[in-house]
């Protein structure tokens, strides 16, 4: 039986570019590990350090990361550019009340209607709604609590409209929370 040779890094790189541009959608870890014959740990390092390059090196894609799948998207900073060349309107504003669910549904994923509205202190029901239209959040099972309430997570557009690779760049929870008092402090 012969040994599998793993590809060198550099055309690694190159192959891995090639495979995630000619995906139609997000590729699986385990199947960039087949297509490429590398381990999974090699094919997740190929990942980082590639997302880490384009980044650097300040290009107009990125590597997006979700649910164990890698994607190639353009880059934030490109957005009005595509959107012109596509010949869409730029995507419309989040409202406020959007935003709150988004940040309680990125921050406690998977969580219940009844949990954010819990949080809100206001039916959410209409916003939820929106968020799933749109193809920010996505159902995600069931809770194992009285009336077993549908779960909500983020999805891999959420990711994209917000410029992130994964939810792990979110910034601390307690961060925004313990920033926000101290603009409304009255210095003498």
């Amino acid at each position: 039986m012969t040994e599998k040779t793993s590809i060198p890094f550099p055309e690694s790189m190159t192959y891995l570019e090639a495979v995630l541009f000619a995906a139609s959608g997000p590729v699986p870890y385990a199947q960039l590990s087949a297509v490429l014959e590398l381990k999974p740990v090699e094919i997740r390092d190929l990942v980082k350090q590639y997302g880490t390059l384009l980044s650097e090196q300040n290009r107009g894609i990125r590597i997006l990361v979700h649910d164990d799948k890698v994607q190639l998207t353009t880059s934030p900073e490109t957005a009005d550019f595509v959107e012109k060349f596509l010949g869409i309107e730029s995507a419309q504003k989040l409202t406020r009340a959007a935003q709150e669910v988004l940040t309680i549904i990125a921050y406690r994923q998977p969580v219940s209607r009844p949990a954010i509205e819990a949080v809100r202190g206001v039916n959410s029901d209409t916003v939820v709604r929106g968020l799933l239209s749109r193809g920010l959040i996505e159902e995600a099972g069931r809770a194992d609590t009285p009336g077993r309430p549908l779960l909500y997570t983020t999805t891999s557009d959420f990711l994209q409209y917000f410029g992130l690779s994964s939810v792990d760049e979110l910034p601390p929870f307690e961060e925004s929370i313990e920033a926000a008092p101290e603009t409304n402090v009255l210095k003498d």
